[in-house]
């Protein structure tokens, strides 16, 4: 297991100038679902260049891992938007669940041609579908990382009542009448409480970037349903009930402060892996992605060198 520092310099830049030169949107049709993507090109292609395939965790979009995407330019990322959130449409024909993601993943990846030489990574819910997707597809992409994986339930234990409590939100939220419940899940009030609570940085610039990121992105959802749909299906499945199943390389990379994926369930995760490792960032918590992409982009690329190599 690796401890990595956080601290960012004093000073320094959320983003590079020459990110988007990198940058190219575009969508794709799949099974009448159109999905949202954008592709990050490397600055240089190099002998350690990969694609990486992002997924994004609940009521996010790419945005939320581009700070990510700007620490590796040796690499090429591609980031969809999933379907019900940011600029994906919602999926037209059936609920929202991990098996529902699951194949779109599977299309995503056939239309865009990405071979199994892909590396999948997800946060948070993103690590559960990610996870769900390589135990259904063994051999499908050739190394896995998860940023703040789902590690346990998130029904049980200390964090039960605090889920359920959510789960009451989303749904009270989808039966209400529609400028209501529209008016409660966008909430700016919410959303800054909820961004306060899981950001840890004592930068000011920097946590003034992560409210206004939340702020901006975290309603960008299709609708009440999908959403619910979706809440349903990030607190209902975890990474650790596919564990087993998961035999090729796995890069665990978890917060020391994550209070939604909290670290004890890392170190449980990382035994049930046959072949894992595991990166701790101190004073960070589930905010790895807009916090300190610097350590966990360092600790990326060490990894992929490792078993490219």
């Amino acid at each position: 297991m690796d401890h990595v520092a956080a601290q960012p310099s004093p000073g320094t830049p959320l983003f590079s100038a020459g990110l988007d030169a990198r940058t190219h949107a575009a969508e794709v049709d799949l099974a009448g679902t159109r999905a949202a993507y954008w592709a990050y090109e490397p600055v240089r292609v190099t002998p350690e260049t990969q694609t990486i395939l992002v997924v994004h965790g609940f009521r996010g979009d790419h945005h939320g891992l581009l700070r990510v995407a700007d620490q590796l330019p040796e690499m090429r990322l591609i980031m969809p938007d999933l379907p019900g959130f940011g600029s994906s449409a919602a999926f037209p024909d059936s609920g929202h669940s991990v098996e529902r993601y699951i194949q779109f993943l599977a299309e995503f990846m056939a239309a865009l041609h990405l071979g199994p030489d892909t590396v999948l990574l997800g946060h948070s819910f993103g690590s559960i579908v990610a996870s769900h997707f390589v135990a259904a597809h063994p051999g499908r992409v050739s190394e896995l990382i998860l940023i703040n994986p789902i590690a346990a339930p998130a029904l049980e234990g200390s964090k039960g009542l605090m889920t359920k409590l959510a789960v009451l939100y989303y749904e009270s939220a989808a039966r209400l009448p529609r400028r209501l419940g529209q008016g409660l899940l966008r909430s700016q009030l919410i959303v800054r409480i909820m961004s306060e609570a899981m950001a840890k940085t004592k930068d000011k610039n920097l946590r003034r970037f992560v409210h206004a990121q939340h702020s901006a992105y975290f309603s960008a959802f299709a609708d009440r349903q999908s959403l619910l749909e979706a809440f349903k299906a990030s607190v209902g499945s975890n990474v650790a009930e596919v564990a087993s199943g998961l035999t090729l390389p796995v890069l665990l990379i978890a917060g020391e402060k994550d209070e939604i994926a909290a670290l004890p369930d890392q170190h449980i995760l990382l035994g049930l892996l046959p072949d894992a490792a595991l990166t701790v960032i101190p004073d960070v918590g589930h905010l790895i992605h807009y916090e300190t992409p610097e350590p966990a982009a360092a600790a990326i690329r060490r990894f992929l060198k490792d078993h490219s190599s």
